[in-house]
């Protein structure tokens, strides 16, 4: 989302307005909401005490606040679409890890609490309220300096004014942004596979339904498809537990279950690999 025009001269009360005023900042609130909802959770889980109220409506709250950042993503996306008269197919819908994110808070927010639900959402609006709180409201907040003119020596008829410097903390969020943006998404994925871990026991404990458990490997197995960083969290996890039962000491029974595992999940993915199929 292109972020609104502010005037750096209008009145502080004016700039601020011009930015409450857009979508693009009900999307900003939503990703607060969901850090604020998630650290009193947090709280409330490490005093095991998730079933109060307060954590509950905490909980809820923020997958409320999830689903409507995704939703307006999506919104803004499929209303410029239709703007170009460009047609909806579903497969590409499906397609969008927007609208996946969409419907996964959904699920969530209906389904019963599960703490490490919280944690891949929070890593994303964390990246989303930095560079929003960087590029908008630290400018609207804070105008940089009047941009300074033509430096000597510029090529002819060049009157482009430079940009002033920007306030410190605008550049400290961008160089940590900038630094961590591919761990941190390595680090989604690999929560995201051990969520998908947490799920399957509570399947088999009957702590949760069977069917979230087959929504959220159908997620799982999307994400694999389209995402380079999950491919390799799941390299990393078999890497990691083929290293951990190689000891002698690991039964062979658990080293064939482990090998069974593996190939099933191997079988689903050749049978659900829809684009292999069509090539």
């Amino acid at each position: 989302m292109a972020p609104p025009t502010v005037n750096p001269h209008a009145p502080l009360q004016q700039r601020v307005l011009a930015l409450a005023q857009t979508l693009q900042f009900a999307w900003f609130v939503g990703h607060l909401l969901f850090l604020l909802s998630t650290l009193r959770y947090t709280f409330s889980a490490i005093k095991f005490n998730t079933s109060s109220t307060g954590a509950r409506f905490s909980y809820r709250l923020a997958f409320i606040s999830a689903a409507v950042t995704y939703g307006i993503v999506v919104f803004k996306a499929y209303k410029a679409r239709a703007a170009r008269g460009t047609g909806l197919q579903p497969q590409a819908l499906f397609a969008d890890e927007n609208v996946q994110y969409l419907i996964l808070a959904l699920v969530w927010l209906f389904s019963k609490p599960i703490f490490y639900t919280l944690l891949p959402y929070a890593v994303y609006s964390t990246f989303h309220f930095l560079t929003y709180l960087r590029t908008n409201l630290l400018p609207a907040l804070m105008p940089p300096p009047a941009s300074a003119p033509p430096t000597q020596g510029a090529a002819p008829g060049d009157s482009t004014p430079r940009k002033g410097p920007q306030p410190p903390l605008a550049e400290a969020i961008a160089r940590f942004v900038k630094q961590n943006y591919d761990a941190s998404m390595h680090l989604v994925s690999r929560l995201e596979l051990a969520l998908w871990a947490r799920v399957f026991f509570g399947t088999l404990i009957f702590s949760n339904s069977w069917i979230l458990m087959v929504v959220y490997s159908i997620f799982i197995r999307v994400r694999y498809a389209q995402s380079q960083f999950m491919r390799s969290a799941v390299a990393y996890m078999e890497r990691f537990f083929d290293g951990l039962l190689a000891d002698q000491r690991i039964t062979g029974g658990v080293r064939n279950g482990w090998g069974a595992f593996k190939g099933v999940v191997r079988t689903v993915g050749d049978k659900t690999d829809f684009g292999k199929k069509t090539q």
